[in-house]
């Protein structure tokens, strides 16, 4: 099972330039021109139409796998932009693109942030300078695009965040520990995993984590549990649920760890609870999901408390929190069903946002696809069209075309403080 929190990386084959004759001369503005190459340890591609409108659109890439543990093997590949499939849609209609593979995998968002921003400074040095830069991140990327749009809007001109990560890494972390608790509550967390609130730092999903929630999800009764921890952690029905949440909530949290040198996550100020509608439709799956059953659960969830050392806490809000303040455009992208990254994410950026006073400065699209980052190409490239317009001409994107999939949607408010 390869891990990936983001769209999947299709590669295709392409003419690569040597970084010698790169730095021997300056490549014509006019295209077609591909480019490969490495900066401070950090594969990156480079692609530009025959016809350039002078826009750059900058790639930022989800989460990729650390090989961290025996027999598994590091994604390495820079692609310029999502897949094959969509970067000729893009370069097609004149945009050029790039993209990092950054300098390490895993939750590497202090990598990608100086990766992505020396990238941007390495083709207007190479290529030639862009009229303007738009930076298109997705999922563990949009943290990138949302924190680099805040630090560097002398680099990009908009940004759009994609499956986006809006409320921020610690609370989208602190949600990895209502699962946690969620978890132990119904089937108990196994000691050797580690605790609910600082899991163990090698934790190995697939071969320690994987085979133990096969079973339980498959044996009588299981899914109705596993419907319990959803609804109590305030994630709709998708596909990436259960087996993508508990990856992040074991050990993409476990790489996690290691980078911040310490547990990462707290619930001091969160609370547990169901509605009357999940209750009933939970007894409905299972005659033992009594009030009894629920509220003890509930009440076990409640009863364990925990608060992240300030150093290891502060890493996880450096990598990244947002502070909403925006001089520059964002146009966040998302589908109306995201089991990993659900739609409230975008409720509490708008939330950030407008408490910054910069509300004028964002903007939301959703589309009707069901799963994390499953955006059509067509739907991408719109996006970037209005971006790009929204940055030329000063006119704020209000809507976008139903027959491509775009749809209106008003989010459910973030579940915690």
């Amino acid at each position: 099972m390869r891990k990936v929190l983001g769209v999947v990386v299709l590669m295709a084959s392409t003419m690569t330039v040597s970084m010698v004759s790169v730095a021997q001369a300056k490549p014509p503005v006019d295209g077609p021109i591909e480019l490969t190459g490495e900066l401070k340890g950090a594969p990156y591609e480079i692609r530009v139409p025959a016809e350039w409108n002078g826009t750059l659109a900058v790639y930022a890439h989800g989460y990729s796998d650390a090989a961290d543990h025996p027999g598994e093997t590091e994604n390495r590949t820079p692609q310029a932009f999502v897949n094959d499939v969509v970067e000729q849609q893009m370069l097609a209609v004149g945009y050029a693109v790039a993209g990092s593979a950054y300098a390490s995998n895993g939750w590497a968002v202090a990598d990608a942030i100086q990766d992505t921003k020396r990238l941007v400074n390495h083709f207007r040095a190479v290529v030639g300078q862009p009229d303007q830069v738009i930076l298109v991140g997705f999922s563990m990327g949009s943290v990138v695009a949302f924190e680099s749009i805040e630090r560097f809007p002398d680099i990009y001109d908009g940004a759009i965040p994609s499956c986006a990560v809006g409320a921020g890494a610690p609370r989208a972390f602190d949600g990895t520990l209502a699962i946690s608790l969620a978890y132990d509550a119904v089937f108990g967390w196994p000691a050797a995993w580690g605790t609910p609130g600082d899991v163990r730092d090698d934790l190995d999903f697939d071969s320690e984590v994987l085979p133990v929630l096969i079973s339980q999800l498959t044996a009588p009764g299981g899914a109705a549990r596993f419907e319990f921890m959803r609804l109590v952690v305030g994630v709709p029905r998708g596909p990436e649920w259960p087996f993508s949440d508990l990856f992040f909530t074991t050990e993409g949290r476990a790489e996690l760890e290691r980078r911040a040198g310490g547990p990462v996550v707290q619930n001091l100020d969160h609370t547990y609870a169901l509605t009357d509608a999940d209750r009933a439709y939970l007894a409905g799956l299972d005659l033992t999901l009594n009030a009894a059953t629920l509220d003890g659960w509930l009440a076990e969830m409640s009863a364990n408390r925990f608060a992240a050392p300030n150093k290891s806490r502060h890493y996880v809000e450096k990598y990244a929190d947002y502070t909403g303040q925006l001089v520059r455009p964002v146009l966040t992208l998302h589908t109306v069903v995201d089991a990993l990254v659900p739609p409230a994410h975008i409720a509490a950026y708008q939330e950030t946002v407008a408490a910054a006073g910069s509300s004028a400065l964002l903007a939301e699209a959703w589309t009707s696809g069901i799963g994390h980052c499953n955006f059509t190409p067509q739907q991408l490239v719109t996006a970037v069209d209005a971006m790009n317009h929204w940055i030329t001409s000063g006119e704020r994107p209000e809507s976008f075309p139903p027959e491509q999939g775009f749809v209106a949607f008003d989010p459910p408010d973030w579940p915690q403080p």
